[in-house]
């Protein structure tokens, strides 16, 4: 049996960042709309058709569904970070590689069997200087080890905030990311 608090306690000692909010819930609150994926194919992230885990390479949202809805549990948690103003792309940047940096640690300490996914394309695979390199579009190094992207799997995480009790919006200046763990 996974003892997610000690997994957690060692994850966020490990990278220094702290959860926000964090909720287990019912693989059944999660809410899937196919429409979110036309921002995929607007490449409004950045990330399509350049990574494994975002569209058109990903696995479809039907698939990616029906092996979310066949774990019983989601663990779904966020990060906050403070942001200069609503313009600190650098610091929503920085926000991101600390949840990142977390939702790593976390992951590392999870068997293969227990899916990730998190705030854009999959963050596993670094070049030498720690920046993002993934080796598509030659194949996955570590496909047991992808995180998955959220956005892509078609879940609205508007929904997904109010299912689990958390919030989506932290207050003006801020910044908030959510990472999903499927459990049994």
């Amino acid at each position: 049996m996974i003892d997610l608090v000690k997994i957690i306690a060692e994850a966020e000692t490990a990278s220094g960042v702290n959860i926000h909010e964090s909720a287990l819930i019912s693989t059944s609150a999660l809410v899937f709309q196919p429409e979110l994926l036309k921002a995929c194919e607007s490449n409004v992230c950045g990330g399509y058709n350049k990574s494994w885990t975002c569209p058109p390479s990903c696995e479809s949202m039907e698939k990616q569904k029906k092996l979310m809805l066949a774990y019983k549990n989601a663990y779904v948690f966020t990060t906050k970070h403070d942001l200069e103003d609503s313009f600190d792309f650098e610091g929503m940047t920085l926000g991101r590689e600390k949840h990142i940096s977390l939702l790593l640690e976390i992951r590392n300490r999870f068997s293969d069997e227990h899916p990730v996914f998190g705030a854009g394309t999959c963050p596993v695979c670094r070049d030498n200087s720690g920046k993002e390199s993934c080796a598509f579009p030659n194949p996955c190094r570590f496909p047991k080890k992808k995180i998955g992207s959220i956005e892509a799997a078609g879940i609205n995480v508007t929904e997904l905030s109010i299912a689990a009790g958390i919030l989506y919006n932290n207050g003006q200046n801020t910044v908030t990311y959510f990472s999903i763990i499927l459990l049994n």
